[in-house]
């Protein structure tokens, strides 16, 4: 449970970092993805989830 609670802490630090850093890129982002297919943005999310699995499953096994 500590290690869900910590990875909540960095995704919220790291985007909302972005958000202060990159406003109009954040808005224009947006904007780009809302003209997108819902199918291409599901496709996309998984992706990144599994690789985010991924990630977290390397680090606890090897390190």
């Amino acid at each position: 449970m500590v290690d869900v609670l910590l990875v909540v802490g960095l995704i919220l630090a790291l985007e909302g970092g972005l958000y202060a850093a990159f406003p109009g890129g954040m808005k224009r982002m947006m904007a780009i993805m809302l003209q997108q297919p819902d199918d291409a943005l599901r496709i996309s999310g998984l992706g990144a989830a599994t690789f985010g699995v991924g990630i977290i499953w390397m680090v606890k096994t090897f390190l």
